[in-house]
């Protein structure tokens, strides 16, 4: 199975789940790893811009990674899978959690 059929195989479950344990529009926590770089952050931070996001950072002990916590209102899965998508484009190395 190549890459980009188990990121797909994988948001296509994550939607499912999302439409099974939740009522939508709901609040949506989404959670990133990436190495301490302001312009990673920022461009995450972007991306969330103007949508009433609650948007948290903690560097980690060392200083090496940062991580970014978002809380914000999404109308439906689809939406939530587009953000991340659109993260995982825009940001190198970014682990989503």
């Amino acid at each position: 199975m190549s890459e980009s059929s188990k990121t797909e195989a994988f948001y296509k479950k994550l939607k499912e789940q999302l439409y099974d344990t939740s009522s939508w529009p709901s609040e949506y926590l989404y959670k990133f790893i990436i190495k301490s770089d302001a312009f990673k952050k920022n461009t995450i931070e972007h991306i969330f811009d103007n949508m009433g996001a609650v948007i948290q950072t903690t560097e980690s002990k060392n200083g090496n990674y940062i991580s970014v916590s978002v809380n914000v209102e999404m109308k439906d899965p689809e939406t939530v899978i587009v953000k991340y998508k659109e993260v995982a484009e825009k940001v190198e190395g970014v682990i989503s959690l």
